[in-house]
Parts: C-alpha cells; structure tokens; sequence
C-alpha cells in the first residue's frame, strides 16, 4: 500500500527505540499471575463503593465472577438512577479504579496506565499517510435496508415503521431525520474524526468517506486490515489520514504504542477541530485494555485541548436506564400476550419463574439486556466506556453515544448460540439489522450530534438512552436474558441449514 499514488507520506525525524521490548497495557499481576476477573470485580466494587457500600461488598464477595456478575452490572445501572450526582461518582470512581490497577508496561518497569502518557516518551514518531477518495460525493443521506435504499420520504417512512414497532426510540427517528433534512452536515465540514478502531464492521468509515468527511484512521497494524480500511477510502470521496511507522507498515497498536498514537493525534488534532471515536474490538480481557488505552488517549486529547468531541457506538446488549415510556410500552406488550399468556404459563412454572420473565418486573427502568456469553470483560469493557463519555460531558465536552441495534456482525455469526438467538430473535419483537444499515443509520447519528448540541438531560445517563435504536430489546415484553435460550431454539433450524438471516 505504501507505493500506492493515492498514498503520500510525510517524512519525520525518528529516534532509535531502546533496546528493552516494550510490553504495553495489561492486567496487573495479583497473587502470581494476572487475573481478569480479581481486577474486573474490583474496578466494579471501587465503582459501587462511590454510592452503596453493601453493593460494593457484595461484589468483592462474588465467588464465581464469569458466572454471577451480569445482576451485579444491573444493580449498578439501578443504584445511577438515584441521582446525577451517583452516577457522576459511579463514573469517576470506576474510571479512577481502572486507570490506577490496569498498568503500562515498558523497559523492563510498569505504571498505572492513568499516568503512562505523563511518564512514557515516545520512542518512534509516526508519520502521516493521505488516501484521496477518488469518487463522487455522495450528497444526500441514504440508508442500505432489505434490498433497497431509503431516501427521503421512503426512509421517513420507515423511521416512523420503526417507532412504531419499538424497535428504535423516537428521539432518534428524530435525529436520522432532521440529517435527511440537513444534508449539508453529512460531510461534516471543518472537523476530522478520528477513528480508534477505523476497520470496524459497523464502524461510520465507509459512509463518513463516502459523504466527503475527513477521516483519521487508527487501527492495528496488520496488512489486511490496512487493505480494506485503503479499499474504503479509495472508494469513497473524502480524505484518509493513516499514521505510518518508521518502517512503511500502516497502524499503530494501541496497546504497545499509546505513546506514540498519543503524539500522533496531537498533531492531527492542531490542523482541525477533532473528535476522537471508539469503534475498537479485542476478545477477552484485551478488549478492557483497549478501552483503558482510549481512554487514556481522550483525558489528554481533550484536556489539552486537542480533541473537543467523543464518540461511541453502545452494545444493545447491556444494561440501561431508560424512559419511563419505554418500560410502559413493555408492560402493555407483556399484558397483551392473550394466548401466548396460556401456553407460556406452564413453562414459566417449571422453570422456576426464570423463563418469559417480564422486563422491568423490578420496579426500575433499567433494560437489563445483558448477553453472559459474552462475559464480564465484555460488560466491564463497554461500562469503562460509558463512564468516560458521562464523565466528559459532564465536564463540558461534546459527546456522541448511541445505542446500536443488534446487527449480523461476523463476531455473531461465529457464534452458534448467539447467532441462532438472533435468528429466532424476531418471535420476541426484536430486529436484527444488517451491519450495512447499521453502519449508515449509526453514523448518521454521529454526524447529527457533532452538529446539533444536546438538549438539557435531567439525569447523565440519558446520553445513553437519548437516540437509541435498540432493535427493540427495550420495549419488548420479556426480560432478553428469560427468553435467549427459547429464541435460540426457534433460530435454530435457519442456522443449521445455512439460510440467509433476516435482517
């Protein structure tokens, strides 16, 4: 890619790396080894223990943390509700947790990763490539849906389908449509975005290139990855910033060279308005480091003034405060069952009342969608997120975070039992979209947000909940967790038999 003509990258003087390898962002070692779920449980009990001391001992109790811990991430959800100021202090505990306990390794020494940008110089600097898009720009918002493409009143039309069906909320039919109504903003004119985690699956680059944006991409540095992120932008009509190292290879691990992205997005972040987005992905506990070397990478972008916007795609599969409208829908849903109340019934009793629970049966708007094959990393990694972006906005900043649908990502077809849950998924009142609409309609709200600043919100976790298109798992009658297993069954047939998902 680097003898590419669309490719130009400028030359920066370079120091000689050290001798010692450097090892990067981990766990801490705790009792001889580095354990994921002692330091998970721990940053969720320094996070409880800002506003509920017997939450907080509760989970530092837990004996089987892979197993137990999904009610403890939904009693945390419940206890923000409290007030703005226990979530701000849930947030700014949990964050001060995480960046004290997950460490930086280098030179044979290691630090808390909070504090690794102000103690590890660079030992490389990072050049800059440019991939021109050489296409058309695409000039007015069109989104990608079951073999056509929405635009205009058809596309209003289907936002207003979706409302009605509960699969999104109406405040982000609101949003997707006054973008439609706003096509000037698509290009995003005056601003870069910064990509963490540019070669995502439903990450915004594709539409951002193909509406004419300025991107600055960031990803691993593996030459497929590097392949497709080029391919986007060539095919697309903006501008493709890549950091290249001092030996021509694309990509920085953010792991390993914090540092250097660090310097790197600095001096992208003096040439234009930037905001910094996190689209990245690792299995296990790599995907918890990931978010603590960008978050590590926002608190010193914005604080000196190099950044002024964050953004984040947010799992459905989580759980969250959400409007009172929502769970009231729920509850008609779950009233309205009529035959289905009869033949369930039965099943319900033998299953000990664990199965067609009712959502919201605890009083609390809080939608407990939570997902445990996906495992605690996975719950603790999008919580670190979250509390960064409540943090940030409540400290001034601009911040984009939304909700996205349940989408036939790779990742969900490679798992059996999830990808057949989804596959019976719409048995339960859940769609499941297709990553292509996904990506439009998700990078549509992103550009709506850095254009439109945020209304008042009478509680911080609205920025979760504000825009959400959920699929429908908020306003669906039943508890997700209650009835996985069932939609998993009914799915099943259609992924033995390799049929297309509906999406």
């Amino acid at each position: 890619m680097e003898n590419d003509s669309q490719v130009r990258v400028a030359a920066r003087p370079v120091r000689t790396p050290p001798d010692e390898a450097r090892g990067g962002i981990s766990f801490p070692v705790l009792d001889g080894r580095r354990s994921t779920s002692a330091t998970g449980r721990a940053i969720l009990a320094d996070a409880a223990a800002a506003v509920d001391a017997d939450l907080a001992e509760r989970i530092r109790a837990c004996g089987d943390w892979r197993s137990d811990y999904a009610p403890f991430i939904r009693e945390l959800t419940a206890v923000s509700a409290d007030s703005a100021e226990s979530a701000l202090a849930i947030s700014r505990a949990g964050l001060e947790s995480m960046r004290s306990r997950l460490t930086f390794a280098w030179g044979g020494r290691e630090t808390p990763v909070g504090s690794a940008l102000a103690q590890v110089e660079p030992t490389r600097e990072l050049g800059t490539g440019l991939i021109q898009g050489a296409a058309a720009r695409v000039s007015e918002l069109r989104v990608p849906y079951r073999g056509r493409e929405l635009h205009g009143s058809s596309l209003a039309e289907q936002l207003d389908r979706w409302v009605d069906a509960g699969s999104v909320e109406p405040s982000f039919a609101s949003a997707v449509g006054e973008v439609a109504r706003n096509p000037d903003w698509l290009a995003l004119t005056g601003r870069r975005v910064a990509l963490v985690g540019a070669g995502a699956e439903i990450g915004p680059l594709e539409p951002l290139c193909a509406w004419g944006a300025e991107v600055i991409a960031l990803d691993v540095p593996r030459p497929r990855v590097w392949e497709r992120i080029a391919g986007t932008a060539r095919a697309g009509a903006g501008a493709v910033h890549v950091p290249v190292a001092p030996d021509g290879s694309q990509g920085a691990d953010l792991l390993s060279d914090l540092p250097e992205a660090n310097a790197w997005l600095q001096r992208m972040g003096q040439e234009a308005e930037l905001a910094l987005g996190m689209y990245a992905y690792l299995d296990g506990g790599g995907h918890v480091c990931v978010s603590a070397a960008f978050d590590a990478l926002a608190s010193e972008l914005l604080a000196g003034g190099h950044a002024s916007a964050l953004a984040y795609l947010a799992t459905p599969t989580d759980a969250f405060l959400v409007p009172a409208e929502a769970a009231e829908h729920a509850h008609s849903a779950y009233a309205a069952r009529r035959l289905r109340k009869l033949a369930q019934a039965p099943v319900r009793a033998l299953s000990g009342g664990r199965l067609f629970r009712p959502a919201y049966a605890e009083g609390v708007p809080v939608a407990d969608a939570l997902v445990t094959q996906q495992g605690p990393n996975y719950a603790l990694a999008k919580r670190c997120q979250r509390w960064r972006g409540l943090d940030a906005e409540a400290s001034g900043h601009r911040v984009s975070f939304n909700v996205a649908p349940a989408t036939w990502t790779r990742s969900v077809t490679r798992n059996r039992v999830l990808a057949a849950a989804y596959a019976g998924a719409h048995h339960f009142g859940v769609e499941i979209f297709a990553p292509s609409t996904t990506r439009v309609l998700m990078a549509a709200m992103l550009v709506h947000d850095l254009n439109r600043a945020p209304a008042p919100r009478s509680h911080p976790e609205h920025l979760l909940s504000d825009g959400a298109a959920h699929g429908g798992l908020w306003r669906a009658a039943y508890e997700p967790r209650s009835v996985l297993g069932i939609a998993a069954l009914a799915g099943l047939p259609s992924t033995l038999m390799g049929r297309e998902p509906v999406a």
